[in-house]
């Protein structure tokens, strides 16, 4: 079988079995691509099914060369392998020629956070009066009572919202949905804004379900919602580059800061893996670290 055949093939299965959403199958599609495009540039006529490590080991030095940063590199690489574990699924490889191929090492960068005060600030700072100020404070409680993702708060629908219960129903990445509590000023902050301004908007067809809304009635987009954020940021003088997933970090953190659970907190965040959540432990050790240092007698 061709590279041609086979990568519709992975795609379909990405599509229909694994419910990948079109960004994420495009994604692993480029993987693809990007190792194709490099044997045809170096004129090797290798078989999908014949392939060694010893060229992917050389495409891996090749796109580094190029330039391509090593997280960029183990997300091509990541791509690339789960191509080869469908071929093996589907009983046409015996053996993974990326099983020995080592991912470039990645420093993990912690993430920007606000602290309890800074959220403060920001928040009390937001002009409820007006319509757009009475929707932002709802949205912002919102990313930060229950740390979405930007992508999940601008798609986040009345029919999802179950306020009784105190729980949002929320798609994620892949199309993975799931509950995720939402704090009490949240829940009266959303129900001031669809009581009292959402209610007197002219709703563009196809919008309707949409909590978030624009003046025109259509739902806001994620550079909206950045815009805000970032138009919030300079009123109140504030020296951090903050973005709407400052807002997930900051959710993240003061709850391991807690003492929450971290199965718990992956599970709000949607991780798929705890060791993506794990970043947020080395927050809390430098917090702890801090807590002895101001109120251990003899540190």
């Amino acid at each position: 079988m061709n590279w041609s055949t086979l990568i519709k093939q992975f795609e379909a299965y990405l599509q229909l079995e694994k419910s990948l959403s079109g960004n994420s199958v495009e994604a692993y599609m480029r993987d693809i691509r990007k190792l194709t495009q490099f044997l045809d540039l170096k004129g090797y006529k290798v078989n999908p099914l014949d392939m060694q490590p010893v060229f992917i080991q050389e495409f891996l030095e090749w796109v580094n060369e190029l330039g391509m940063t090593p997280h960029s590199q183990a997300r091509t690489l990541s791509g690339i392998r789960a191509f080869y574990k469908f071929l093996i699924m589907e009983d046409l490889l015996s053996a993974d020629p990326t099983e020995t191929i080592e991912a470039p090492k990645l420093d993990r960068k912690l993430p920007d956070t606000l602290n309890v005060e800074e959220i403060e600030q920001l928040f009390n700072a937001i002009d409820v009066s007006t319509p757009e100020g009475a929707r932002n404070k709802a949205m912002l409680e919102t990313l930060y009572s229950s740390g979405l993702r930007v992508s999940e708060l601008v798609e986040l629908r009345i029919s999802n919202f179950y306020e009784t219960m105190g729980f949002l129903k929320v798609t994620g990445k892949g199309d993975k949905e799931r509950l995720v509590p939402i704090g009490r000023d949240a829940l009266k902050y959303i129900r001031i804004y669809l009581d009292e301004i959402r209610c007197h908007l002219q709703i563009k067809k196809g919008n309707e379900d949409f909590i978030f809304l624009n003046r025109r009635g259509a739902k806001l987009t994620r550079v909206m919602v950045f815009t805000i954020i970032k138009q919030l940021t300079q009123k109140v003088g504030l020296n951090k580059q903050i973005s709407p997933h400052t807002f997930r970090h900051s959710f993240a953190t003061h709850l391991i800061e807690g003492g929450a659970d971290l199965r718990a907190v992956q599970e709000m965040l949607g991780h798929e893996s705890i060791t993506t959540t794990e970043i947020y432990t080395h927050l809390d050790r430098d917090y702890l670290k801090q807590i002895i240092k101001d109120f251990h007698p003899r540190s």
